[in-house]
């Protein structure tokens, strides 16, 4: 009877473990959701600060030009 009591607490804590496991997978994948979502918005952001990087230099590289052009008159 001993080992059957044995056997029987070695299951529950075996299914305790699974359950906390399951738990915490659950959990690390939200997390990774999340994560991804970040990424995404960054990438978005990084994408938006070039765009206006380019525009900008465009827009100096005009001045610079006019600024050339008024020094040769």
């Amino acid at each position: 009877m001993d080992t059957l009591k044995v056997f029987e607490e070695k299951i529950s804590y075996a299914i305790e473990k699974i359950k906390t496991l399951k738990d915490e997978k659950a959990a690390l994948e939200n997390r990774i959701v999340e994560l991804e979502m970040i990424i995404k918005q960054k990438d978005a952001e990084i994408e938006n600060l070039n765009e206006d990087k380019y525009k900008i230099k465009g827009q100096i590289e005009e001045l610079v030009r006019e600024l050339d052009s008024i020094q040769l008159h």
